[in-house]
């Protein structure tokens, strides 16, 4: 009997602890589940998370191709988008030939958008009921998309004056970068699609009028220039462009690229001469309309 009680004894005490591993083993177990549970609520969470902010990113894009497409209608409704007549696409323009003698002019101003310059001029097209042309540089634009805003939603011409303002030689991966790049933020920014050009410098044969011509760009020069680059005295400024002036003309002045004071002070004394002399001012696109109507009629009178 002793012998079988010795022998039980420790047997007992392996059953019990058997018994106590598997309670701390079902209690650590039972521990565990909170965690697993609340990782897979976290992960849950996290995905949540990712398809929300995947969600809000679709509305925001959405909401801006809206806004695009609203501010192009806008533009369209103005007629600032508005195709160039086919005569004038890859064509080279310094004015408009008038036969019936319409008294109009169109004000240009290149290398812009640029600080406080080009908002004063804004400022003087405004208190005068005048629309203008503006060829903008892309690096510029890009700095002051504000100010480009500004130049379209006031109903005024917005063309390509290329990316750098560069004169050399340009091969046409060159000039296609800088016209396209150009015309590319155009459209981001006004919602226009502008496929009016006008060379830097007015260099017609370094690569960048050719490219501009093959992709149908009305490429437009001037008529009249101001020089105002040269920053001569505002009475020879006002002069250069007077004595060059005829209808159908487009006058060279510039909002940006430098210190543009003087063709401030000389733009309001510009407006009034013209206006004494019976002129009314028009921007580029609607100046090669009325070239175009006018040699329609005459092709008809012909017939």
């Amino acid at each position: 009997m002793e012998n079988n009680k010795s022998f039980l004894w420790p047997e007992g005490i392996l059953i019990a602890l058997l018994v106590l591993c598997g309670v701390f083993s079902l209690a650590f177990m039972m521990l565990l589940r909170p965690n697993t549970s609340e990782a897979q609520s976290k992960q849950s969470i996290n995905i949540k998370d990712v398809a929300a902010n995947v969600g809000t990113q679709q509305r925001i894009e959405k909401l801006k191709a809206v806004m695009l497409t609203s501010w192009q209608q806008e533009a369209q409704v103005k007629g600032l988008a508005y195709a160039i007549p086919s005569r004038f696409q890859g064509a080279i323009i310094s004015a408009a030939k008038l036969t019936q003698g319409e008294k109009v002019i169109a004000l240009t101003f290149d290398d812009g958008p640029w600080p406080q310059t080009t908002e004063q001029v804004l400022d003087i097209l405004k208190s005068n009921n005048i629309k203008g042309t503006f060829f903008v540089v892309g690096q510029n634009l890009k700095n002051y998309p504000e100010l480009g805003r500004q130049i379209v939603a006031q109903g005024h011409v917005i063309a390509n004056h290329t990316w750098h303002h560069w004169y050399h030689f340009m091969n046409p991966q060159a000039a296609a970068f800088e016209i396209d790049r150009t015309e590319d933020l155009i459209s981001q920014i006004t919602g226009v699609k502008t496929n009016i050009f006008r060379p830097p410098g007015g260099f017609l044969h370094n690569g960048l009028a050719a490219y501009a011509k093959g992709q149908k760009y009305a490429v437009v020069m001037w008529s009249a220039d101001s020089t105002d680059y040269k920053l001569p005295a505002v009475p020879k400024l006002i002069n250069n462009v007077i004595k060059d002036s005829k209808p159908g003309g487009i006058v060279l002045m510039h909002d940006g690229g430098g210190n543009r004071s003087r063709t401030i002070q000389a733009l309001p004394e510009i407006i009034s001469h013209f206006r004494k002399q019976g002129y009314r001012f028009v921007t580029i696109p609607e100046l090669l309309e009325m070239e175009d109507t006018d040699q329609k009629l005459l092709a008809h009178k012909k017939q």
